[in-house]
C-alpha cells in the first residue's frame, strides 16, 4: 500500500504539467456545475417566496356571527395542505379595501356590512392548491372560495422546468468532465506505456500496475473539488454582498451555508469518481499487452 501510493502521489510531481491540467479540469467543470445547481436553488427558493404569497381567500357565510366565524379556524388550519390561516373580520377586510386607494375621503361612507368576514389561507404545495380550494369549499360555514388557479399552475410548470434543465446540464457537465478528465490522465498514462509493458512482461499483475493511478486520479480529484469548492465559495459570497448593496426585496440569495456540507460532500464524491474512474479507462488499453 505505502508503493502505491508512494507511485501516485511521485506521478503527480513527475507530470507536474499534465496534473495541474487534470485538477484545472475538474476545478473548472464543478465550478460550473455548482453554478448552476446553486443557480436552481436560488431561482427555486424564489419560487418558493412567491407560491407563499399566493393565498386563497375563505369567505364566511355573512349569516354567521364574528364569534362562529373564528370558531372555524381550526377547521380550517386542519384542511390538508394548509399551513396557516389568517381570520379577518369585516372591519379589517374594509380597511384593506380602502387602503388599496389613495383617496380615502371616497370611501368614507362604505359599511364594513358590506363585507363578509374571510380567512386568508396558505397552502404548502402550490400544486394542490385547487384540491385544496375544493376541500375548503366543503367546510360549514365557507360559503365562497378564490384561489387564482392560473398563476399557481404557472409556478409549478416553471419550477418543473427549472428542476429539469438543471439536472440535464449537471448531467452532461459530468458526463464531458469524465470524458475530459480520462483524455488528459490518458495523455499522462501514454507517457508510460513502455514502463507498463516491460512491467506486464516481468510478470506484473494488472491490480500491481493500476493501483499507482488510481491513487493518482483519487489525489487530483479530490483536489480538484476542493479547489473548485473554495472558488465557489467565494465567488457565491461576492455575489452575495453585491446583491445585499442593492436591498432588493424581490431577490435574496440563499445563503451558501445552507448548502455547504451537501455540496462539499458532493463535489468531493464527483471528484473522487470522476479522478478514478478517468484513471480507470484511460489505464485499459495498455493492460493489453
Amino acid at each position: 500500500m505505502g508503493y502505491y501510493i508512494k507511485e501516485g502521489v511521485t506521478s503527480i510531481f513527475t507530470h507536474g504539467l499534465l496534473s495541474f491540467a487534470s485538477i484545472c479540469t475538474i476545478t473548472a467543470f464543478l465550478i460550473l456545475m455548482g453554478s448552476f445547481v446553486l443557480l436552481a436553488i436560488n431561482i427555486n427558493s424564489i419560487i418558493g417566496d412567491l407560491e407563499s404569497e399566493n393565498i386563497i381567500l375563505a369567505y364566511v357565510d355573512e349569516n354567521l356571527p364574528e364569534e362562529e366565524a373564528i370558531s372555524l379556524g381550526p377547521v380550517i388550519r386542519r384542511t390538508p395542505n394548509v399551513t396557516r390561516a389568517d381570520f379577518k373580520s369585516r372591519e379589517e377586510a374594509l380597511d384593506d379595501f380602502i387602503g388599496r386607494y389613495e383617496d380615502t375621503e371616497r370611501y368614507k361612507d362604505v359599511d364594513a356590512t358590506w363585507f363578509r368576514h374571510r380567512y386568508a389561507v396558505y397552502v404548502d404545495d402550490v400544486a394542490l392548491i385547487a384540491e385544496t380550494q375544493q376541500d375548503l369549499r366543503n367546510v360549514f360555514g365557507i360559503v365562497k372560495v378564490n384561489a387564482n388557479l392560473t398563476i399557481a399552475r404557472g409556478m409549478v410548470t416553471f419550477r418543473n422546468i427549472v428542476r429539469g434543465v438543471s439536472v440535464v446540464i449537471v448531467a452532461v457537465l459530468l458526463a464531458i468532465s469524465l470524458f475530459i478528465m480520462s483524455n488528459t490522465i490518458r495523455i499522462a498514462t501514454n507517457e508510460r506505456r513502455e514502463e507498463i509493458a516491460i512491467m506486464k512482461i516481468v510478470g506484473a499483475t494488472n491490480g500491481f500496475i493500476r493501483w499507482p493511478f488510481i491513487y493518482e486520479g483519487f489525489i487530483l480529484g479530490v483536489t480538484g473539488s476542493l479547489a473548485a469548492f473554495a472558488a465557489l465559495l467565494g465567488i457565491y459570497r461576492l455575489l452575495s454582498g453585491r446583491v445585499m448593496e442593492f436591498e432588493t426585496g424581490f431577490m435574496t440569495l440563499v445563503p451558501f451555508s445552507n448548502v455547504s456540507v451537501q455540496m462539499l460532500i458532493v463535489f468531493v464524491v464527483i471528484g473522487f469518481g470522476v479522478g478514478v474512474a478517468g484513471s480507470g479507462m484511460a489505464l485499459n488499453r495498455y493492460l493489453k499487452v
